[in-house]
C-alpha cells in the first residue's frame, strides 16, 4: 500500500511538474519582446507602446515605428489563421513595422475602448495620422498592400 501511495505521489509530482514546465514556456513565448517578434500587450503596455487613452483625448501614437493591432481571440478561427501571417510579416518588415497583439478575452477593457466586435480586427497605425481599422482574415499580399498604402511602408 505505501509503496502505490508513494507511486502514485510521484507520478502526481511529475505532471505537476511538466504542467508547471509547459506554463511558463508559454507565458515566456506570449510576453517575449524579443527583437524583430510579435509583441503581446495588456492593458498597461498598450498604454506605454501604443496610446494612453486614459491621459490623451486626442490620438498620440507613442512608437517609434509605425505599427499593426491584431485584435484576436485564441477560438477565433480566421485568428488563428492570420497569427502565422503577421508572424511572417513582422520578420520580413525588418523592424520597419511593429506588430502587437491583443487577446480580446484577456482584455475586455481595451476591445470595449476601442469598439472591437469582430474578430480579428487589424488596426494600422501609421506614425502621424489616424489609425486605419479592417476587420477579418486578410492574406500577405493584401496586408503588404495596406502597409504600403496606410503605413507608407516598403520592405
Amino acid at each position: 500500500m505505501k509503496k502505490i501511495l508513494f507511486v502514485l505521489g510521484g507520478l502526481i509530482l511529475v505532471i505537476a511538474s511538466g504542467f508547471q514546465v509547459y506554463n511558463s514556456s508559454a507565458d515566456e513565448t506570449k510576453q517575449s519582446e524579443g527583437e524583430n517578434s510579435v509583441i503581446y500587450l495588456d492593458a498597461a503596455s498598450f498604454k506605454e507602446k501604443v496610446f494612453n487613452y486614459e491621459t490623451n483625448k486626442e490620438w498620440k501614437y507613442e512608437g517609434e515605428v509605425p505599427a499593426i493591432l491584431d485584435f484576436y481571440a485564441d477560438w477565433c478561427g480566421p485568428c488563428k489563421m492570420l497569427s502565422p501571417v503577421l508572424d511572417k510579416i513582422q520578420k520580413e518588415y525588418n523592424g520597419k513595422v511593429q506588430i502587437y497583439k491583443i487577446d480580446t478575452d484577456d482584455e475586455k477593457e481595451l476591445a470595449a475602448t476601442f469598439g472591437i466586435r469582430s474578430l480579428p480586427t487589424i488596426v494600422f497605425v501609421p506614425l502621424k495620422g489616424d489609425p486605419q481599422a479592417a476587420m477579418g482574415y486578410r492574406s500577405q499580399s493584401d496586408l503588404e498592400t495596406m502597409i504600403s498604402e496606410i503605413l507608407q511602408v516598403e520592405k
